[in-house]
């Protein structure tokens, strides 16, 4: 196999990184062209590599294929998870039983702080996509579609910090479940997700609540639709259930197929004779997984072959990386590497992409179904608390439990194609 050639940089700054760069900062100027700037980033950055710096350390054609091979699971299960959760939203609300909701919630902000926590509750054992699509809905009828930019952020937040802690709510902990640490080691996360979520989701309910107040009361004669909330129910119960069981009995299958987004559309296959789902909703679901997948794409494709030595402040960067660079790679990057506390990784990757839209799958989900949010200057404006939530979290934690790096030997997937520039010619 050939030598990959020297990876060529910028005043000591790889060309990678900088069109990288390039493409988010075109991506958070011109937010009504979001898709079509990061293809055009993924399309530059693929021919970059091919004629000059080669994929993760192999040249041409053959490191592009070798990357693929290696993120394959990953974009299917997203792709097929950001579809199918658009469908199960619509479901959701077609049930009415959102309609229903101002009947148990309370009149004032404290209505859209319930609210939050609801959805930091699901998304402990639901995907965070879900989590934020299910909130997203509820809000939209909560609040008569008339939602603060901040109040949207925290939606974001509050499904991402409720997966952070669970080894099923997000698939950055599900990896770290796959790798072989302990689901108590991930629980650790919730001693920072909670005083997050007690800040950024206050302050977030009286933004939402001077904007728009919520519905005060139900309308009169909604009658729930039953058999749609027992499909949204049974896509669900398709989800937990493929990543439970493959994770405890054979957990090599789900680095070789993506079976969470497989059972996700076998559920919604068998259920379409109960009642047929909205597919015209498909077309803007698409389009924003293409545009996930190419920053996904991108992002692997940058020559990062090690993290800094692990520590909490190390720690504490990733948080504010991963609202740029996607925290799927990170997260695998700090399992091969070892001596995190994976309590303060979880959070960190898990909570971190929250602060702008469109670092976490959750955030591009809900900016589908509201496109003001692509605004990276409104998002960061209005959303400023998630930020400060955040480090308020990370506090917590490392004041009350401490950093504990794990030095377990861990259950790691097959050797990424990082390694393979050490092949000789």
């Amino acid at each position: 196999m050939l030598a990959a050639p020297p990876i060529p940089a910028v005043a000591g700054i790889p060309v990678d990184f900088v069109l990288f760069a390039l493409t988010l900062a075109g991506v958070a100027l011109f937010h009504h062209h979001t898709l079509r700037v990061a293809v055009i980033g993924l399309v530059v950055i693929t021919l970059y590599k091919l004629a000059f710096s080669g994929f993760r350390g192999v040249p041409g054609v053959d490191g592009l294929l070798a990357l693929f091979g290696h993120e394959w699971v990953t974009l299917a299960n997203l792709f097929g998870l950001l579809l199918g959760f658009a469908l199960l939203s619509r479901h959701f609300e077609q049930s009415r039983l959102p309609a229903l909701l101002p009947r148990f919630l309370p009149d004032d902000w404290k209505g859209g702080f319930a609210m939050l926590v609801s959805v930091f509750v699901l998304s402990s054992f639901l995907d965070n996509i879900a989590a934020a699509m299910i909130g997203g809905t509820m809000a939209r009828v909560l609040f008569k579609d008339r939602l603060h930019i901040g109040f949207l952020a925290a939606i974001v937040a509050a499904s991402n910090a409720g997966g952070a802690g669970s080894v099923v709510g997000d698939t950055t902990t599900t990896m770290m479940w796959i790798a072989g640490v302990a689901p108590r080691q991930v629980f650790d996360a919730y001693v920072a997700a909670v005083p997050a979520l007690l800040f950024f989701g206050v302050v977030a309910a009286r933004q939402q609540h001077a904007f728009q107040p919520i519905t005060k009361d139900a309308p009169a004669g909604i009658v729930v639709d039953w058999p749609r909330l027992g499909i949204v129910a049974a896509i669900l119960l398709a989800a937990i259930g493929a990543n439970v069981y493959f994770n405890l009995r054979h957990p090599e299958v789900p680095m070789q197929a993506p079976v969470i987004g497989l059972a996700v559309w076998v559920a919604i296959a068998l259920t379409g004779w109960v009642r047929k789902p909205d597919w015209s909703l498909l077309p803007g679901a698409t389009r924003g997984s293409v545009f996930l997948l190419s920053l996904v794409l991108c992002a692997a494709m940058m020559p990062v072959e090690q993290l800094p030595l692990a520590s909490w402040p190390v720690a504490l960067g990733l948080g504010f990386v991963s609202a740029v660079f996607d925290n799927i790679p990170l997260t695998s990057l700090a399992l091969h590497q070892g001596g995190y506390d994976w309590g303060f990784l979880a959070y960190a990757v898990g909570f971190g992409g929250s602060m702008i839209w469109f670092g976490s799958s959750a955030g591009v989900a809900l900016a589908g179904m509201f496109p003001q949010a692509r605004s990276v200057g409104a998002w960061l404006k209005g959303g400023w608390h998630v930020a400060v939530g955040y480090l308020v979290g990370f506090a917590c934690l490392l004041f009350t439990l401490g950093w504990h790096p794990d030095a377990a030997p861990l259950r790691l997937s097959p050797t990424p194609p990082s390694t393979l520039s050490e092949s000789k010619p």
